[in-house]
Protein backbone atom coordinates (compact mmCIF):
# COMPACT_ATOMS: atom_id res chain seq x y z
CA UNK A 1 0.00 0.00 0.00
CA UNK A 2 2.79 2.38 0.68
CA UNK A 3 4.14 1.95 -2.85
CA UNK A 4 0.75 2.87 -4.31
CA UNK A 5 0.55 5.98 -2.13
CA UNK A 6 4.04 7.03 -3.23
CA UNK A 7 3.21 6.57 -6.92
CA UNK A 8 -0.03 8.53 -6.45
CA UNK A 9 1.88 11.34 -4.71
CA UNK A 10 4.51 11.35 -7.44
CA UNK A 11 1.92 11.35 -10.21
CA UNK A 12 -0.04 14.14 -8.46
CA UNK A 13 3.15 16.15 -7.97
CA UNK A 14 4.10 15.52 -11.58
CA UNK A 15 0.72 16.81 -12.79
CA UNK A 16 1.09 19.95 -10.74
CA UNK A 17 4.60 20.57 -12.09
CA UNK A 18 3.38 20.02 -15.67
CA UNK A 19 0.52 22.50 -15.20
CA UNK A 20 2.82 25.10 -13.61
CA UNK A 21 5.38 24.63 -16.39
CA UNK A 22 2.74 25.00 -19.12
CA UNK A 23 1.35 28.09 -17.38
CA UNK A 24 4.80 29.72 -17.19
CA UNK A 25 5.45 28.94 -20.88
CA UNK A 26 2.06 30.39 -21.89
CA UNK A 27 2.61 33.49 -19.76
CA UNK A 28 6.00 34.03 -21.36
CA UNK A 29 4.54 33.52 -24.83
CA UNK A 30 1.78 36.05 -24.10
CA UNK A 31 4.22 38.65 -22.81
CA UNK A 32 6.50 38.08 -25.79
CA UNK A 33 3.65 38.38 -28.28
CA UNK A 34 2.40 41.53 -26.57
CA UNK A 35 5.84 43.08 -26.75
CA UNK A 36 6.26 42.15 -30.41
CA UNK A 37 2.84 43.56 -31.31
CA UNK A 38 2.64 46.59 -29.04
CA UNK A 39 6.00 47.10 -27.37
CA UNK A 40 7.57 49.28 -30.04
CA UNK A 41 4.64 51.70 -30.29
CA UNK A 42 5.31 54.88 -28.42
CA UNK A 43 2.65 57.10 -29.93
CA UNK A 44 2.16 60.40 -28.26
CA UNK A 45 -1.25 62.10 -28.35
CA UNK A 46 0.11 64.47 -31.00
CA UNK A 47 1.11 61.54 -33.24
CA UNK A 48 -2.30 59.90 -32.84
CA UNK A 49 -4.05 63.20 -33.66
CA UNK A 50 -1.87 63.67 -36.75
CA UNK A 51 -2.77 60.16 -37.95
CA UNK A 52 -6.48 60.85 -37.53
CA UNK A 53 -6.20 64.17 -39.39
CA UNK A 54 -4.30 62.53 -42.25
CA UNK A 55 -6.93 59.78 -42.45
CA UNK A 56 -9.75 62.36 -42.56
CA UNK A 57 -7.98 64.36 -45.28
CA UNK A 58 -7.67 61.19 -47.34
CA UNK A 59 -11.39 60.52 -46.99
CA UNK A 60 -12.22 64.10 -47.98
CA UNK A 61 -10.03 63.78 -51.06
CA UNK A 62 -11.88 60.58 -52.07
CA UNK A 63 -15.26 62.32 -51.68
CA UNK A 64 -14.15 65.27 -53.82
CA UNK A 65 -12.87 62.91 -56.56
CA UNK A 66 -16.20 61.05 -56.62
CA UNK A 67 -18.20 64.23 -57.26
CA UNK A 68 -18.85 64.62 -60.97
CA UNK A 69 -19.40 67.87 -62.85
CA UNK A 70 -23.20 67.56 -62.90
CA UNK A 71 -23.64 66.81 -59.20
CA UNK A 72 -23.73 69.29 -56.39
CA UNK A 73 -20.72 69.06 -54.11
CA UNK A 74 -21.39 68.14 -50.47
CA UNK A 75 -21.21 70.92 -47.91
CA UNK A 76 -17.65 71.42 -46.71
CA UNK A 77 -16.88 70.39 -43.17
CA UNK A 78 -15.51 72.85 -40.66
CA UNK A 79 -11.79 72.63 -40.33
CA UNK A 80 -9.77 74.28 -37.66
CA UNK A 81 -6.84 76.42 -38.62
CA UNK A 82 -3.72 76.60 -36.62
CA UNK A 83 -3.45 79.86 -34.79
CA UNK A 84 -0.69 81.22 -32.63
CA UNK A 85 -1.25 80.34 -29.01
CA UNK A 86 -2.46 83.29 -27.02
CA UNK A 87 -0.86 83.76 -23.68
CA UNK A 88 -3.17 82.37 -21.01
CA UNK A 89 -3.15 84.18 -17.73
CA UNK A 90 -3.54 82.37 -14.46
CA UNK A 91 -6.12 83.62 -11.99
CA UNK A 92 -4.58 84.34 -8.61
CA UNK A 93 -6.57 84.42 -5.37
CA UNK A 94 -6.09 85.96 -1.95
CA UNK A 95 -8.47 85.64 0.99
CA UNK A 96 -8.57 88.51 3.43
CA UNK A 97 -7.88 86.90 6.82
CA UNK A 98 -10.74 86.76 9.28
CA UNK A 99 -14.35 87.73 8.83
CA UNK A 100 -15.70 91.25 8.53
CA UNK A 101 -18.70 92.05 10.72
CA UNK A 102 -20.91 95.13 10.57
CA UNK A 103 -24.38 96.26 11.57
CA UNK A 104 -26.86 96.57 8.75
CA UNK A 105 -28.39 99.97 8.05
CA UNK A 106 -31.71 100.63 9.87
CA UNK A 107 -31.73 97.14 11.39
CA UNK A 108 -30.85 95.31 14.57
CA UNK A 109 -29.25 92.57 12.51
CA UNK A 110 -25.62 92.34 11.52
CA UNK A 111 -23.76 90.90 8.56
CA UNK A 112 -20.59 88.82 8.80
CA UNK A 113 -18.73 87.99 5.57
CA UNK A 114 -15.47 86.46 4.43
CA UNK A 115 -13.88 88.18 1.45
CA UNK A 116 -11.50 86.87 -1.18
CA UNK A 117 -10.11 88.72 -4.18
CA UNK A 118 -8.97 87.47 -7.58
CA UNK A 119 -6.81 88.91 -10.32
CA UNK A 120 -5.19 87.83 -13.56
CA UNK A 121 -2.44 90.36 -13.26
CA UNK A 122 0.70 89.37 -11.41
CA UNK A 123 1.41 88.71 -7.74
CA UNK A 124 2.06 92.43 -7.22
CA UNK A 125 -1.69 93.10 -6.97
CA UNK A 126 -2.10 90.51 -4.22
CA UNK A 127 0.98 91.85 -2.44
CA UNK A 128 -0.55 95.35 -2.60
CA UNK A 129 -3.79 94.01 -1.10
CA UNK A 130 -1.89 92.26 1.68
CA UNK A 131 0.31 95.29 2.40
CA UNK A 132 -2.72 97.58 2.70
CA UNK A 133 -5.07 95.26 4.59
CA UNK A 134 -6.02 97.69 7.38
CA UNK A 135 -7.08 100.38 4.90
CA UNK A 136 -8.90 97.88 2.68
CA UNK A 137 -10.75 96.32 5.64
CA UNK A 138 -11.83 99.81 6.79
CA UNK A 139 -13.05 100.69 3.28
CA UNK A 140 -15.00 97.41 3.04
CA UNK A 141 -16.64 98.02 6.44
CA UNK A 142 -17.58 101.56 5.39
CA UNK A 143 -19.19 100.19 2.22
CA UNK A 144 -21.04 97.46 4.13
CA UNK A 145 -22.49 99.98 6.56
CA UNK A 146 -24.49 101.51 3.66
CA UNK A 147 -26.34 98.23 3.05
CA UNK A 148 -29.72 97.44 4.60
CA UNK A 149 -31.16 94.03 5.31
CA UNK A 150 -33.11 94.01 2.02
CA UNK A 151 -29.97 94.99 0.07
CA UNK A 152 -28.14 91.76 0.91
CA UNK A 153 -30.87 89.14 0.45
CA UNK A 154 -30.79 87.03 -2.71
CA UNK A 155 -28.29 86.05 -5.35
CA UNK A 156 -28.50 89.27 -7.36
CA UNK A 157 -28.06 91.32 -4.19
CA UNK A 158 -24.91 89.40 -3.28
CA UNK A 159 -23.58 89.87 -6.81
CA UNK A 160 -24.23 93.61 -6.52
CA UNK A 161 -22.49 93.64 -3.14
CA UNK A 162 -19.52 91.79 -4.65
CA UNK A 163 -19.22 94.31 -7.50
CA UNK A 164 -19.51 97.23 -5.06
CA UNK A 165 -16.75 95.74 -2.88
CA UNK A 166 -14.56 95.28 -5.97
CA UNK A 167 -14.93 98.97 -6.82
CA UNK A 168 -14.23 99.90 -3.19
CA UNK A 169 -11.06 97.80 -3.00
CA UNK A 170 -9.79 99.05 -6.36
CA UNK A 171 -10.46 102.67 -5.38
CA UNK A 172 -8.51 102.18 -2.15
CA UNK A 173 -5.61 100.50 -3.99
CA UNK A 174 -5.53 103.25 -6.62
CA UNK A 175 -5.37 105.84 -3.86
CA UNK A 176 -2.58 104.03 -2.02
CA UNK A 177 -0.61 102.25 -4.78
CA UNK A 178 -1.62 104.02 -7.99
CA UNK A 179 -3.26 100.92 -9.53
CA UNK A 180 -6.21 98.70 -8.53
CA UNK A 181 -6.04 95.44 -10.44
CA UNK A 182 -8.59 93.42 -8.46
CA UNK A 183 -10.86 91.76 -11.02
CA UNK A 184 -13.19 89.86 -8.77
CA UNK A 185 -14.42 89.80 -5.17
CA UNK A 186 -15.62 86.48 -3.78
CA UNK A 187 -17.84 86.25 -0.74
CA UNK A 188 -16.33 83.15 0.87
CA UNK A 189 -18.70 83.22 3.85
CA UNK A 190 -21.96 85.06 4.38
CA UNK A 191 -23.89 85.14 7.66
CA UNK A 192 -26.72 87.49 8.56
CA UNK A 193 -28.08 87.40 12.13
Amino acid sequence: MSEEEETQKKSGLGKILVFVGVGVVMLGAGIGAGFVLFGNQQNTPEQIAAEIIDKNRGQQAEVSEQVTDGEEAPAPEKQSKESPKDEVFQTLYFEIPGNLTTNLKDSRRFLQIGVGVSTRYDETILQNVEANLPAIRAAILATLSDYSEEDVVGREARQTLSEDLKETINAELEKLEGFGGVEGVLLTSFVMQ
